[in-house]
Protein backbone atom coordinates (compact mmCIF):
# COMPACT_ATOMS: atom_id res chain seq x y z
CA UNK A 1 0.00 0.00 0.00
CA UNK A 2 2.67 2.42 0.96
CA UNK A 3 4.16 1.41 -2.73
CA UNK A 4 1.13 2.42 -3.97
CA UNK A 5 0.68 6.18 -2.52
CA UNK A 6 4.00 6.82 -3.18
CA UNK A 7 3.66 5.98 -6.86
CA UNK A 8 0.33 8.34 -6.53
CA UNK A 9 -1.41 5.18 -7.36
CA UNK A 10 -3.29 4.28 -3.88
CA UNK A 11 -6.13 6.90 -4.00
CA UNK A 12 -7.43 8.57 -0.93
CA UNK A 13 -7.55 5.30 0.60
CA UNK A 14 -4.65 4.50 0.44
CA UNK A 15 -4.08 8.27 1.82
CA UNK A 16 -6.01 7.35 4.71
CA UNK A 17 -4.37 4.31 5.88
CA UNK A 18 -0.71 5.16 5.38
CA UNK A 19 -0.47 7.00 8.78
CA UNK A 20 -2.40 4.04 10.93
CA UNK A 21 -0.03 1.67 8.84
CA UNK A 22 3.13 3.90 10.19
CA UNK A 23 1.38 3.94 13.84
CA UNK A 24 1.37 0.49 14.12
CA UNK A 25 4.96 0.08 14.56
CA UNK A 26 6.05 3.66 15.34
CA UNK A 27 3.28 3.81 17.84
CA UNK A 28 5.01 1.55 19.88
CA UNK A 29 7.18 3.80 23.07
CA UNK A 30 10.27 1.29 23.31
CA UNK A 31 10.88 1.04 19.73
CA UNK A 32 14.18 2.12 18.86
CA UNK A 33 16.82 1.58 16.71
CA UNK A 34 20.69 1.17 16.91
CA UNK A 35 23.15 3.77 15.38
CA UNK A 36 26.19 2.78 13.41
CA UNK A 37 28.30 5.11 15.99
CA UNK A 38 27.17 3.85 19.12
CA UNK A 39 23.96 4.24 20.89
CA UNK A 40 20.18 4.03 20.24
CA UNK A 41 17.54 6.56 18.29
CA UNK A 42 13.86 6.40 19.52
CA UNK A 43 11.53 5.29 16.61
CA UNK A 44 8.43 6.47 18.73
CA UNK A 45 6.30 8.93 17.07
CA UNK A 46 3.67 10.06 19.29
CA UNK A 47 0.62 10.51 17.46
CA UNK A 48 -1.12 12.82 19.83
CA UNK A 49 1.59 15.66 19.54
CA UNK A 50 1.64 15.32 16.08
CA UNK A 51 -2.01 16.04 15.57
CA UNK A 52 -1.75 19.34 17.55
CA UNK A 53 1.34 20.54 15.15
CA UNK A 54 1.51 22.85 12.75
CA UNK A 55 1.94 19.17 10.27
CA UNK A 56 -1.54 17.93 11.72
CA UNK A 57 -2.82 17.28 8.30
CA UNK A 58 0.73 16.27 6.73
CA UNK A 59 0.82 12.79 6.04
CA UNK A 60 4.01 10.90 7.53
CA UNK A 61 4.90 10.02 3.56
CA UNK A 62 4.48 13.20 2.75
CA UNK A 63 7.94 14.15 4.96
CA UNK A 64 9.61 10.53 5.05
CA UNK A 65 9.65 10.28 1.25
CA UNK A 66 12.78 7.94 1.86
CA UNK A 67 10.60 5.06 3.00
CA UNK A 68 9.67 3.56 0.09
CA UNK A 69 8.74 -0.09 -0.64
CA UNK A 70 11.69 -0.79 1.03
CA UNK A 71 11.48 0.00 4.91
CA UNK A 72 14.76 0.68 6.55
CA UNK A 73 14.88 -2.07 8.68
CA UNK A 74 18.38 -3.20 7.48
CA UNK A 75 20.16 -0.76 10.24
CA UNK A 76 20.38 1.74 7.54
CA UNK A 77 19.32 5.47 9.26
CA UNK A 78 17.23 7.32 6.91
CA UNK A 79 18.30 10.54 5.37
CA UNK A 80 17.08 13.99 7.43
CA UNK A 81 13.75 15.28 6.24
CA UNK A 82 13.82 17.57 3.11
CA UNK A 83 11.91 20.49 4.69
CA UNK A 84 12.60 21.96 1.52
CA UNK A 85 10.10 20.73 -0.90
CA UNK A 86 7.30 22.54 1.81
CA UNK A 87 9.71 25.59 2.68
CA UNK A 88 11.73 26.66 -0.22
CA UNK A 89 12.16 30.42 0.79
CA UNK A 90 13.50 29.43 4.41
CA UNK A 91 15.66 26.27 3.58
CA UNK A 92 17.45 29.10 0.92
CA UNK A 93 17.68 31.74 3.52
CA UNK A 94 18.71 28.75 6.32
CA UNK A 95 21.50 27.64 3.87
CA UNK A 96 23.12 31.16 4.05
CA UNK A 97 23.50 31.43 7.62
CA UNK A 98 26.63 30.32 9.72
CA UNK A 99 24.87 26.56 10.50
CA UNK A 100 23.73 25.96 6.76
CA UNK A 101 27.11 27.38 5.70
CA UNK A 102 28.69 24.68 8.02
CA UNK A 103 26.56 21.99 6.97
CA UNK A 104 28.05 22.48 3.28
CA UNK A 105 31.23 21.97 3.91
CA UNK A 106 30.27 18.36 6.01
CA UNK A 107 29.69 19.15 9.17
CA UNK A 108 27.04 17.76 10.56
CA UNK A 109 26.73 18.50 13.81
CA UNK A 110 25.44 21.87 13.66
CA UNK A 111 21.51 22.87 14.21
CA UNK A 112 19.37 21.86 11.41
CA UNK A 113 15.74 22.39 10.90
CA UNK A 114 14.30 20.08 13.48
CA UNK A 115 17.11 21.33 16.50
CA UNK A 116 14.72 24.70 16.21
CA UNK A 117 11.62 23.95 15.22
CA UNK A 118 11.12 19.93 16.57
CA UNK A 119 10.44 17.19 14.51
CA UNK A 120 7.01 15.91 15.21
CA UNK A 121 6.09 18.33 18.15
CA UNK A 122 6.61 21.63 15.48
CA UNK A 123 4.13 24.24 17.35
CA UNK A 124 3.38 28.06 15.82
CA UNK A 125 4.96 30.38 17.03
CA UNK A 126 2.48 31.51 19.32
CA UNK A 127 1.46 28.25 21.06
CA UNK A 128 2.96 28.46 24.78
CA UNK A 129 4.91 25.35 24.04
CA UNK A 130 6.73 26.44 21.04
CA UNK A 131 10.31 25.79 20.99
CA UNK A 132 10.64 29.74 19.39
CA UNK A 133 8.45 31.33 21.00
CA UNK A 134 10.37 34.42 22.67
CA UNK A 135 9.49 33.20 25.88
CA UNK A 136 11.43 29.42 24.85
CA UNK A 137 14.03 30.88 22.55
CA UNK A 138 16.89 30.90 25.54
CA UNK A 139 16.21 27.27 25.82
CA UNK A 140 16.10 26.04 22.37
CA UNK A 141 19.15 27.79 21.58
CA UNK A 142 21.09 27.10 24.78
CA UNK A 143 21.04 23.50 23.87
CA UNK A 144 24.08 24.57 22.04
CA UNK A 145 25.00 27.40 22.74
CA UNK A 146 25.36 27.08 26.81
CA UNK A 147 27.65 29.80 27.86
CA UNK A 148 26.06 32.20 25.24
CA UNK A 149 22.70 32.12 26.55
CA UNK A 150 23.78 32.22 30.36
CA UNK A 151 25.91 35.40 29.50
CA UNK A 152 22.13 36.59 28.10
CA UNK A 153 19.94 35.65 31.01
CA UNK A 154 22.47 38.10 32.84
CA UNK A 155 22.48 40.49 30.39
CA UNK A 156 20.15 43.68 30.33
CA UNK A 157 18.00 41.78 27.54
CA UNK A 158 17.84 38.74 29.32
CA UNK A 159 16.03 40.42 32.32
CA UNK A 160 13.67 42.28 30.32
CA UNK A 161 12.93 38.53 28.61
CA UNK A 162 12.51 37.06 32.00
CA UNK A 163 9.84 40.23 32.51
CA UNK A 164 8.40 39.26 29.95
CA UNK A 165 8.99 42.14 28.18
CA UNK A 166 6.93 42.42 24.33
CA UNK A 167 10.24 44.35 22.84
CA UNK A 168 12.76 42.14 24.59
CA UNK A 169 15.66 42.10 22.26
CA UNK A 170 15.83 37.93 21.55
CA UNK A 171 18.53 36.04 19.75
CA UNK A 172 16.90 36.44 16.64
CA UNK A 173 16.25 40.16 16.86
CA UNK A 174 20.37 40.30 16.91
CA UNK A 175 21.34 37.00 14.77
CA UNK A 176 18.17 36.83 12.28
CA UNK A 177 16.26 34.16 11.60
CA UNK A 178 16.63 31.46 9.33
CA UNK A 179 19.64 33.54 8.40
CA UNK A 180 21.87 33.60 11.40
CA UNK A 181 25.37 35.59 10.71
CA UNK A 182 27.62 35.60 12.88
CA UNK A 183 28.41 39.26 15.03
CA UNK A 184 31.76 38.26 16.03
CA UNK A 185 35.31 38.83 14.16
CA UNK A 186 36.58 42.11 12.36
CA UNK A 187 34.75 42.01 9.22
CA UNK A 188 31.71 42.01 10.67
CA UNK A 189 32.10 45.42 12.17
CA UNK A 190 29.22 47.09 10.34
CA UNK A 191 27.11 44.37 10.68
CA UNK A 192 26.86 44.37 14.32
CA UNK A 193 26.30 48.21 14.32
CA UNK A 194 23.09 47.62 12.10
CA UNK A 195 21.87 44.85 14.42
CA UNK A 196 21.81 47.35 17.27
CA UNK A 197 20.29 49.88 15.86
CA UNK A 198 17.05 47.95 14.39
CA UNK A 199 16.45 48.33 18.13
CA UNK A 200 18.12 51.27 19.25
CA UNK A 201 16.88 54.21 16.77
CA UNK A 202 13.56 52.67 17.48
CA UNK A 203 11.77 55.78 19.17
CA UNK A 204 9.16 53.07 20.37
CA UNK A 205 11.45 50.95 22.35
CA UNK A 206 13.70 53.53 23.70
CA UNK A 207 10.68 55.55 24.93
CA UNK A 208 9.29 51.99 26.13
CA UNK A 209 12.86 50.86 28.37
CA UNK A 210 13.47 54.79 29.56
CA UNK A 211 16.80 55.33 27.01
CA UNK A 212 18.03 57.83 25.14
CA UNK A 213 16.88 57.80 21.78
CA UNK A 214 20.22 59.52 20.30
CA UNK A 215 22.30 56.72 20.86
CA UNK A 216 23.10 55.45 17.15
CA UNK A 217 23.07 58.52 15.77
CA UNK A 218 25.70 59.91 17.93
CA UNK A 219 27.81 56.62 17.31
CA UNK A 220 27.33 57.05 13.50
CA UNK A 221 28.58 60.59 14.27
CA UNK A 222 31.70 59.65 15.99
CA UNK A 223 34.92 58.34 14.59
CA UNK A 224 34.46 54.74 15.09
CA UNK A 225 31.04 55.29 13.53
CA UNK A 226 32.26 57.18 10.83
CA UNK A 227 35.24 54.97 10.39
CA UNK A 228 32.92 51.95 10.30
CA UNK A 229 30.95 53.17 7.33
CA UNK A 230 34.12 53.86 5.53
CA UNK A 231 34.57 50.51 5.55
CA UNK A 232 36.96 49.95 8.31
CA UNK A 233 36.99 46.63 9.48
CA UNK A 234 39.19 47.35 13.12
CA UNK A 235 36.54 50.43 14.14
CA UNK A 236 35.26 49.83 17.32
CA UNK A 237 31.48 48.97 16.89
CA UNK A 238 29.00 48.53 19.68
CA UNK A 239 29.76 44.88 20.84
CA UNK A 240 33.55 46.63 21.44
CA UNK A 241 32.75 48.69 24.25
CA UNK A 242 29.09 46.93 25.44
CA UNK A 243 30.04 43.24 24.97
CA UNK A 244 28.46 40.71 22.63
CA UNK A 245 25.92 38.70 24.73
CA UNK A 246 26.66 39.91 28.35
CA UNK A 247 25.53 43.07 28.00
CA UNK A 248 25.00 45.37 31.08
CA UNK A 249 23.93 48.70 32.38
CA UNK A 250 26.45 51.34 32.85
CA UNK A 251 26.16 51.54 36.16
CA UNK A 252 26.71 47.65 37.59
CA UNK A 253 30.55 47.26 38.34
CA UNK A 254 30.46 43.94 36.31
CA UNK A 255 29.65 46.26 33.27
CA UNK A 256 32.29 46.93 30.57
CA UNK A 257 31.57 50.44 30.50
CA UNK A 258 31.11 51.14 34.17
CA UNK A 259 33.54 54.02 34.90
CA UNK A 260 36.14 51.56 36.99
CA UNK A 261 36.43 49.59 33.97
CA UNK A 262 36.23 51.80 30.91
CA UNK A 263 40.28 52.20 31.21
CA UNK A 264 40.56 48.10 30.91
CA UNK A 265 37.76 47.91 27.61
CA UNK A 266 39.41 51.27 25.96
CA UNK A 267 42.66 49.70 26.36
CA UNK A 268 42.01 46.82 24.39
CA UNK A 269 42.09 48.87 21.18
CA UNK A 270 44.06 52.03 23.02
CA UNK A 271 46.75 51.12 24.81
CA UNK A 272 48.21 52.98 27.89
CA UNK A 273 44.95 54.48 27.78
CA UNK A 274 44.52 56.94 31.40
CA UNK A 275 42.02 58.22 33.21
CA UNK A 276 41.41 61.74 30.98
CA UNK A 277 41.32 59.51 27.73
CA UNK A 278 38.40 57.67 29.20
CA UNK A 279 36.52 60.64 30.36
CA UNK A 280 35.50 61.65 26.72
CA UNK A 281 32.36 60.80 25.35
CA UNK A 282 31.58 57.96 23.04
CA UNK A 283 28.27 58.95 21.83
CA UNK A 284 29.12 61.69 20.04
CA UNK A 285 31.70 63.95 18.40
CA UNK A 286 31.55 66.55 20.79
CA UNK A 287 35.01 66.73 23.21
CA UNK A 288 35.13 66.57 26.84
CA UNK A 289 32.91 64.74 29.41
CA UNK A 290 30.77 67.38 30.69
CA UNK A 291 31.33 70.55 33.12
CA UNK A 292 34.07 73.18 31.99
CA UNK A 293 35.40 70.85 29.16
CA UNK A 294 31.83 70.70 27.62
CA UNK A 295 31.22 74.74 28.12
CA UNK A 296 34.95 75.28 26.59
CA UNK A 297 34.31 73.04 23.46
CA UNK A 298 30.97 74.38 22.99
CA UNK A 299 32.14 78.29 23.08
CA UNK A 300 35.07 77.23 20.49
CA UNK A 301 32.84 75.40 18.08
CA UNK A 302 29.97 79.13 18.38
CA UNK A 303 33.04 81.10 17.29
CA UNK A 304 34.58 78.51 14.43
CA UNK A 305 31.24 78.69 12.82
CA UNK A 306 31.03 82.61 12.93
CA UNK A 307 34.93 82.66 11.96
CA UNK A 308 33.80 80.58 9.30
CA UNK A 309 30.97 82.42 8.10
CA UNK A 310 32.54 85.70 7.85
CA UNK A 311 36.14 84.36 6.17
CA UNK A 312 33.61 83.20 3.96
CA UNK A 313 31.79 86.63 3.32
CA UNK A 314 34.34 88.41 2.84
CA UNK A 315 36.71 86.67 0.91
CA UNK A 316 33.96 85.75 -1.94
CA UNK A 317 32.92 89.26 -1.76
CA UNK A 318 36.59 90.61 -2.21
CA UNK A 319 37.17 88.22 -4.94
CA UNK A 320 33.82 88.79 -6.53
CA UNK A 321 33.96 92.52 -6.47
CA UNK A 322 37.59 91.82 -8.22
CA UNK A 323 36.34 89.56 -10.69
CA UNK A 324 33.30 92.10 -11.82
CA UNK A 325 35.91 94.93 -12.15
CA UNK A 326 38.43 92.62 -14.70
CA UNK A 327 36.30 91.43 -16.73
CA UNK A 328 34.47 94.58 -17.32
CA UNK A 329 38.14 95.76 -18.03
CA UNK A 330 38.32 92.85 -20.25
CA UNK A 331 34.82 93.68 -22.04
CA UNK A 332 36.33 97.71 -22.73
CA UNK A 333 39.28 96.25 -24.37
CA UNK A 334 37.29 94.46 -26.67
CA UNK A 335 35.63 97.59 -28.39
CA UNK A 336 32.52 98.56 -29.90
CA UNK A 337 29.45 96.01 -29.45
CA UNK A 338 26.41 94.54 -31.43
CA UNK A 339 23.33 93.40 -29.99
CA UNK A 340 22.76 90.16 -29.99
CA UNK A 341 19.76 89.78 -27.36
CA UNK A 342 16.46 92.48 -27.21
CA UNK A 343 15.36 92.53 -23.58
CA UNK A 344 12.43 90.57 -23.74
CA UNK A 345 14.68 88.03 -24.42
CA UNK A 346 16.83 88.41 -21.89
CA UNK A 347 14.06 88.27 -19.54
CA UNK A 348 12.98 84.92 -20.83
CA UNK A 349 16.55 83.58 -20.58
CA UNK A 350 16.07 84.74 -16.60
CA UNK A 351 13.28 82.96 -16.01
CA UNK A 352 14.27 79.76 -17.79
CA UNK A 353 17.53 80.21 -15.75
CA UNK A 354 16.41 80.37 -12.64
CA UNK A 355 13.09 77.70 -12.70
CA UNK A 356 15.79 75.65 -13.63
CA UNK A 357 18.55 76.15 -11.52
CA UNK A 358 15.48 75.59 -9.00
CA UNK A 359 13.88 72.61 -10.17
CA UNK A 360 17.66 70.59 -10.49
CA UNK A 361 18.54 71.68 -6.74
CA UNK A 362 14.93 71.40 -5.36
CA UNK A 363 14.58 67.99 -8.00
CA UNK A 364 17.80 66.41 -6.54
CA UNK A 365 17.13 67.20 -3.22
CA UNK A 366 13.71 64.97 -3.48
CA UNK A 367 15.34 62.52 -4.80
CA UNK A 368 18.39 61.74 -2.45
CA UNK A 369 16.79 63.61 1.14
CA UNK A 370 19.50 62.34 3.28
CA UNK A 371 22.25 64.47 1.20
CA UNK A 372 24.23 67.68 2.75
CA UNK A 373 22.45 70.03 0.00
CA UNK A 374 19.34 68.89 0.63
CA UNK A 375 18.93 69.55 4.64
CA UNK A 376 20.25 72.93 3.70
CA UNK A 377 16.88 73.32 1.83
CA UNK A 378 14.47 72.80 5.25
CA UNK A 379 11.94 70.25 5.01
CA UNK A 380 10.53 67.76 2.86
CA UNK A 381 7.77 70.15 1.95
CA UNK A 382 9.59 73.25 1.75
CA UNK A 383 11.70 71.47 -1.86
CA UNK A 384 8.23 69.85 -2.85
CA UNK A 385 6.77 73.36 -2.78
CA UNK A 386 9.63 75.37 -4.34
CA UNK A 387 10.13 72.47 -7.00
CA UNK A 388 6.45 72.56 -8.36
CA UNK A 389 6.56 76.66 -8.25
CA UNK A 390 9.61 76.83 -9.49
CA UNK A 391 8.12 74.12 -12.40
CA UNK A 392 4.51 76.46 -12.72
CA UNK A 393 7.13 79.27 -13.29
CA UNK A 394 9.11 77.63 -16.09
CA UNK A 395 5.76 75.65 -17.74
CA UNK A 396 4.90 79.48 -17.75
CA UNK A 397 7.32 81.04 -19.35
CA UNK A 398 7.22 78.17 -22.13
CA UNK A 399 3.45 79.28 -22.53
CA UNK A 400 4.48 82.85 -22.89
CA UNK A 401 7.38 81.42 -25.40
CA UNK A 402 5.17 80.20 -27.54
CA UNK A 403 3.01 83.73 -27.56
CA UNK A 404 6.74 85.09 -28.68
CA UNK A 405 7.43 83.26 -31.46
CA UNK A 406 3.80 83.17 -32.76
CA UNK A 407 2.82 86.91 -32.32
CA UNK A 408 5.47 89.57 -32.38
CA UNK A 409 7.84 90.40 -35.17
CA UNK A 410 10.68 90.05 -33.42
CA UNK A 411 9.84 86.39 -31.96
CA UNK A 412 8.89 85.05 -35.85
CA UNK A 413 12.31 86.20 -36.93
CA UNK A 414 13.97 84.34 -34.12
CA UNK A 415 11.88 81.23 -34.48
CA UNK A 416 13.15 81.54 -38.21
CA UNK A 417 16.61 81.66 -37.62
CA UNK A 418 16.34 78.98 -35.24
CA UNK A 419 15.03 76.94 -37.36
CA UNK A 420 16.59 73.58 -38.40
CA UNK A 421 18.26 73.33 -42.01
CA UNK A 422 20.15 71.07 -44.18
CA UNK A 423 22.74 73.44 -44.00
CA UNK A 424 23.68 72.57 -40.01
CA UNK A 425 24.36 69.30 -41.30
CA UNK A 426 27.15 70.67 -43.94
CA UNK A 427 28.41 73.00 -40.48
CA UNK A 428 28.78 70.47 -38.66
CA UNK A 429 30.81 68.02 -40.86
CA UNK A 430 33.29 71.29 -41.74
CA UNK A 431 33.57 72.27 -38.06
CA UNK A 432 34.54 68.61 -37.30
CA UNK A 433 37.16 69.24 -39.96
CA UNK A 434 38.22 72.49 -38.09
CA UNK A 435 38.53 71.12 -34.81
CA UNK A 436 39.99 67.36 -35.89
CA UNK A 437 42.42 68.54 -38.92
CA UNK A 438 42.33 72.42 -38.61
CA UNK A 439 40.99 73.40 -41.71
CA UNK A 440 38.43 76.58 -41.84
CA UNK A 441 36.00 76.31 -39.39
CA UNK A 442 32.48 76.74 -40.38
CA UNK A 443 30.23 80.19 -41.14
CA UNK A 444 27.47 80.77 -38.93
CA UNK A 445 24.37 83.45 -39.95
CA UNK A 446 23.04 84.76 -36.70
CA UNK A 447 22.71 80.91 -35.00
CA UNK A 448 24.74 78.28 -35.75
CA UNK A 449 24.57 74.51 -35.03
CA UNK A 450 25.07 74.89 -31.69
CA UNK A 451 22.48 77.08 -30.76
CA UNK A 452 20.04 75.76 -32.75
CA UNK A 453 21.01 72.06 -31.20
CA UNK A 454 20.75 73.68 -27.55
CA UNK A 455 17.27 75.48 -28.42
CA UNK A 456 15.35 72.86 -29.76
CA UNK A 457 16.87 70.43 -26.97
CA UNK A 458 15.46 73.44 -24.58
CA UNK A 459 11.99 72.85 -26.10
CA UNK A 460 12.21 69.26 -26.19
CA UNK A 461 13.12 68.61 -22.37
CA UNK A 462 10.75 71.18 -21.05
CA UNK A 463 7.92 69.59 -22.86
CA UNK A 464 9.05 66.17 -21.79
CA UNK A 465 9.68 67.51 -17.91
CA UNK A 466 6.50 69.11 -18.19
CA UNK A 467 4.30 66.39 -18.86
CA UNK A 468 5.92 63.57 -16.52
CA UNK A 469 6.02 66.04 -13.92
CA UNK A 470 2.24 67.23 -13.86
CA UNK A 471 1.74 63.42 -14.12
CA UNK A 472 3.56 62.71 -10.88
CA UNK A 473 2.40 65.76 -9.46
CA UNK A 474 -1.64 64.87 -10.31
CA UNK A 475 -1.44 61.44 -10.32
CA UNK A 476 -4.07 60.03 -8.87
CA UNK A 477 -6.19 62.05 -11.73
CA UNK A 478 -3.73 60.10 -13.72
CA UNK A 479 -4.38 56.88 -13.06
CA UNK A 480 -8.45 57.73 -13.12
CA UNK A 481 -7.56 57.27 -17.07
CA UNK A 482 -4.48 55.59 -17.44
CA UNK A 483 -2.88 52.55 -15.65
CA UNK A 484 -0.77 52.98 -12.65
CA UNK A 485 2.46 51.99 -14.61
CA UNK A 486 2.22 55.27 -16.44
CA UNK A 487 2.96 57.13 -13.29
CA UNK A 488 6.04 54.97 -12.47
CA UNK A 489 7.22 55.23 -16.30
CA UNK A 490 6.92 59.06 -15.79
CA UNK A 491 9.02 58.85 -12.78
CA UNK A 492 11.82 57.63 -14.55
CA UNK A 493 11.79 59.15 -17.30
CA UNK A 494 11.44 62.47 -15.21
CA UNK A 495 14.43 61.65 -13.32
CA UNK A 496 16.85 59.90 -16.28
CA UNK A 497 15.95 63.38 -18.22
CA UNK A 498 16.88 65.80 -15.39
CA UNK A 499 19.84 64.26 -15.32
CA UNK A 500 20.74 64.41 -19.24
CA UNK A 501 19.41 68.40 -18.91
CA UNK A 502 21.76 69.03 -16.19
CA UNK A 503 24.56 67.05 -18.09
CA UNK A 504 23.50 69.02 -21.32
CA UNK A 505 23.74 72.46 -19.36
CA UNK A 506 27.33 72.12 -18.12
CA UNK A 507 29.23 70.35 -20.67
CA UNK A 508 27.82 72.11 -23.52
CA UNK A 509 26.01 75.43 -22.42
CA UNK A 510 28.92 76.45 -19.58
CA UNK A 511 31.20 75.65 -22.56
CA UNK A 512 30.07 78.14 -25.26
CA UNK A 513 28.98 81.21 -22.93
CA UNK A 514 31.86 80.59 -20.46
CA UNK A 515 34.46 78.28 -20.78
CA UNK A 516 35.11 78.64 -24.49
CA UNK A 517 38.94 80.85 -24.77
CA UNK A 518 37.14 83.19 -26.82
CA UNK A 519 34.37 84.27 -24.55
CA UNK A 520 35.85 83.87 -21.27
CA UNK A 521 35.25 84.78 -18.40
CA UNK A 522 31.59 85.17 -19.61
CA UNK A 523 29.34 86.02 -22.74
CA UNK A 524 27.72 89.13 -20.93
CA UNK A 525 24.89 88.99 -23.90
CA UNK A 526 22.26 87.41 -21.24
CA UNK A 527 22.67 89.99 -18.88
CA UNK A 528 23.82 93.31 -21.51
CA UNK A 529 22.28 92.06 -24.39
CA UNK A 530 25.76 92.70 -26.42
CA UNK A 531 28.45 90.86 -27.40
CA UNK A 532 32.14 92.64 -28.57
CA UNK A 533 32.06 93.24 -32.30
CA UNK A 534 35.34 91.41 -33.16
CA UNK A 535 33.74 88.30 -31.89
CA UNK A 536 30.47 88.63 -33.78
CA UNK A 537 32.06 89.03 -37.25
CA UNK A 538 34.14 85.46 -36.52
CA UNK A 539 31.79 83.46 -35.24
CA UNK A 540 28.54 84.36 -37.09
CA UNK A 541 29.95 86.42 -40.18
CA UNK A 542 26.92 85.61 -42.51
CA UNK A 543 24.52 87.66 -39.87
CA UNK A 544 23.66 90.82 -40.99
CA UNK A 545 23.20 92.44 -37.53
CA UNK A 546 22.95 96.39 -36.98
CA UNK A 547 26.73 97.85 -35.71
CA UNK A 548 26.89 99.97 -33.39
CA UNK A 549 29.74 102.50 -31.90
CA UNK A 550 28.77 101.88 -28.05
CA UNK A 551 31.96 100.57 -25.41
CA UNK A 552 30.62 98.61 -22.81
CA UNK A 553 31.48 100.28 -19.63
Amino acid sequence: MIVAMHLGLGGLAAEEQADDRCQECHGEKDLTKELPEGGEKSLFADEAVLRRSVHAAVKCAECHVEVGDEHPDDGKVPQPVACARCHERQSHSFGASVHGLAQARGNLKVPDCAACHGTHEVLARQNLDSMIRKENLVKTCGGCHPTEVADVGASVHGRAMAKGEEDAATCLDCHAEHRISALGGDVTTARSAEACSKCHASEKINSRFGMPDDRVQTFNESFHGLAAQGGSTVAANCASCHGYHRILPSWDPASSIHPSRLMETCGKCHPGAGEHFVEGKIHSVEAGGGGIGEEVNRWVKLVYLWLIGLTVFFLGMHNGLAWWRKAAAIRRALGETVERMDFNQRFQHLVLMVSFILLAVTGFALKFPNTWFAHLMGSEDIRRSVHRIAGLVMLGGGVYHLWYVALTRNGRQLLRDLWPRCRDLGDLVTNLGHLLLGRPKAKFGRFGYPEKLEYWAVVWGTLVMGVTGLAIWFKIDVTHWLPRWVVDVAVTVHYYEAILACLAIVIWHFYHVMFDPDVYPMNFAWLSGRVPKKWHHEEHPLDPAPESDEIPK
